[in-house]
Order: structure tokens, then C-alpha cells, then sequence
């Protein structure tokens, strides 16, 4: 699994492969368009962007996976023209962003669901948990596969007596956001004593690892027997892991699926970069943790050309792009959501 950032382009990747194929030269595209942050969008942003490149052949978008919290610090830096984030930038971060460079405007690009996978050999897939057994296993007061609260749930199950091992994100994560997001919505406890952040201190942190990236801590659950962690459904079923199904607000045992991601959604029609969670939706198919990823972009650009390409490449991805989506386990942006993503992206000049 990859740890470190990407420093080649997911458009440069695929033209490297496809020039070896067919024994052509590579041409560089007149504009490169950089971008950094979310591991959540890394999946759908590789297909879109490279889609994007074989009609608009000017334009190669080099697109670093390094996490929500990195991609907001390079974004505010300008050392990147866009950044992603699974959790639109807070009061604070907007300040220190507005105070040097004027305002930002946040647009939704991706919908998905973040999976609760683990790694338990002769366990079902698909165990199930309820959202207090989830609260107690990341705080650490399930510490065992068989422990009884579980073994409940999952009556018959192979449940060895095998350490649980939580693994989290160990670098500032919208992933992390979304997730600490449901256990302060199920549980006050965790609420007041942990919260929702894309960095928290996680109570069990004596019996788990840390890893960067989805693509870090699906790495670690795969390699580590009785580890459980969050990853984006697109790492999950990738990488073909076995993950739960979770007991959602209704009462019902729920696994990840596009289809139950979009019930989630449907449920709250509009969001905003100040009214955004979709977590702990209502509905007896709705899974419980999703939620949208966002891009940042500077509303005044500095340069008129790199501006215009950059609102072309996402009017296009919010858009016509959302084809791919689902091809890569995202769920394609709400008719309604992409009909907002435009009206912020025409805000740009």
C-alpha cells in the first residue's frame, strides 16, 4: 500500500501506460493543474481527471493524495491551485486562508461511505455491530474479537479470542472527520470527551497504529490480524476487505453500498460548506457513515488562464464527470448538489 504522497499525476500515470502500449510519444499538456489534500477523493479524482485529459488534451492535472489537513495547509499556502478536503474548511482555516489571500469558495465533488473493515481469520464477513459497540471498541473498552458484546450480535460467528487492534489516521483526515462525526452523533460520551475533528486523541491509542492515508490504514488492517479500522468504501472493496454492516438510526443492519449511501444522502437533500454531515441519517436503508468530499478554490484567481481552466476541469467533474463515479464505488453527486457546485463555481473570477 502507498504511505508517502503522490508526486506523479494520475493523467501521468495513464499516459506513461498507454504510450508503452501503443509505442507513442508522450506530449505535455500546455497546462498542468496542481492539487492536493483528500486520500477519501484519490480513487474517483485518478479516473476523472484522466478522463478529462483525453478531450481536453491541453490540460494534465497532477493530483497529490497527502490527506484533508495537508491539503488545506498547501492550499492556504498556494503552493497547489485547488485542494480537497472530506470536511469543508472551518472559521479559523477560512480567516487564516482570507487574511492572505482573499476568499474561497468551497464546491462538493465526491459522495461516499467509509467503511468499518477488518481483519478477524475465520470471521464472517459482514459482522454485525451496533454504534455502541463501535463507541466501546475505539475507546478501548471492547478489547477482544470474542468478547461478549459482539459474540451477541453475531450469533454463530467464528469469534477467536484474538486482541481488537483499532487503526485510525495519524495525519489530519477528513476520512477521520467524518467518522469521529457518527460517534459524536451516537454518543454523547464520545461527544464530550473525544469530539469531531480530523485529528482527535483516540482513547484505545495503547492497543492501536496509526497510519496516513486510506490507502495507509487499509495497508495495516490487511497486515495485522484482529485490526479494525475507517477507510473509504473505494479502499475496501479494492483491495477486496471484509467490512460490517452497522445498525443505523432505524433500528437496521446496514453494509456500505452505493445504493445505501445514496438513501443516506436523499435524506438531506441540500448541504452547504456550513451545513454539510450526513451522518446518522433517518431511513431503513440509509448507511450511517458518509458523507461528501469538497475541493477549495480561491474565488479572485491570480491568473486569468489557470482560473478559467480550473473552473472548465470542475464545472465538468461536478458534472459530466460524475459518470465515472460509480465505476470506482463513489456514489455520483444529487441532480440538486451539482446544480450548487456550479452556482459556487461561477462565483470564480
Amino acid at each position: 500500500m502507498r504511505t508517502r504522497p503522490l508526486v506523479l499525476s494520475a493523467v501521468a500515470v495513464a499516459a506513461v501506460a498507454l504510450a508503452g502500449l501503443f509505442g507513442t510519444a508522450i506530449v505535455r499538456a500546455d497546462s498542468q493543474l496542481v492539487g492536493a489534500g483528500s486520500s477519501f477523493d484519490y480513487p474517483f479524482f485518478s479516473r476523472a481527471f484522466y478522463q478529462y485529459s483525453q478531450v481536453h488534451t491541453d490540460v494534465s492535472v497532477d493530483y497529490q493524495s497527502i490527506g484533508s489537513g495537508a491539503g488545506i495547509q498547501q492550499f492556504t499556502a498556494k503552493t497547489v491551485d485547488f485542494g480537497a478536503s472530506d470536511v469543508p474548511m472551518n472559521a479559523k482555516e477560512l480567516a487564516a486562508a482570507n487574511a492572505s489571500n482573499g476568499d474561497v469558495v468551497q464546491v462538493p465533488v465526491a459522495l461516499g461511505g467509509v467503511v468499518i473493515a477488518y481483519n478477524v481469520p475465520g470471521a464472517p464477513a459482514n459482522l454485525r455491530l451496533t454504534p455502541d459497540v463501535l463507541v466501546g471498541i475505539f475507546e478501548g473498552k471492547i478489547s477482544n474479537w470474542n468478547d461478549k458484546a459482539i459474540a451477541a450480535l453475531n450469533p454463530g460467528a467464528n469469534l477467536p479470542n484474538l486482541p481488537v487492534v483499532t487503526v485510525h489516521r495519524a495525519d489530519g483526515s477528513g476520512t477521520t472527520y467524518i467518522f469521529t462525526d457518527y460517534l459524536s452523533h451516537v454518543s454523547s460520551d464520545w461527544n464530550t470527551s473525544v469530539g469531531t475533528s480530523k485529528t482527535v486523541s483516540w482513547p484505545a491509542a495503547a492497543a492501536s497504529l496509526g497510519a496516513k492515508g486510506n490507502e495507509g490504514v487499509a495497508g495495516q488492517v490487511r497486515n495485522n490480524p484482529g485490526a479494525l479500522g475507517y477507510v473509504e468504501l473505494a479502499y475496501a472493496l479494492e483491495n477486496g476487505m471484509t467490512y460490517a454492516a452497522i445498525q443505523n438510526k432505524s433500528g437496521r443492519f446496514v453494509s456500505p453500498t452505493l445504493d445505501t449511501v445514496r438513501a443516506a444522502a436523499a435524506q438531506k437533500p441540500n448541504v452547504s460548506p456550513t451545513d454539510f454531515s450526513i451522518v446518522d441519517q433517518n431511513g431503513a436503508s440509509s448507511y450511517p457513515i458518509c458523507g461528501y468530499s469538497w475541493v477549495m478554490l480561491w474565488k479572485a484567481q491570480s491568473d486569468a488562464g489557470r482560473g478559467h481552466a480550473l473552473v472548465d476541469l470542475f464545472n465538468w467533474v461536478v458534472s459530466s464527470g460524475q459518470s465515472y463515479a460509480k465505476n470506482v464505488h463513489y456514489v455520483p453527486l444529487p441532480s440538486n448538489v451539482q446544480n450548487g457546485a456550479r452556482q459556487a463555481l461561477a462565483t470564480i473570477h
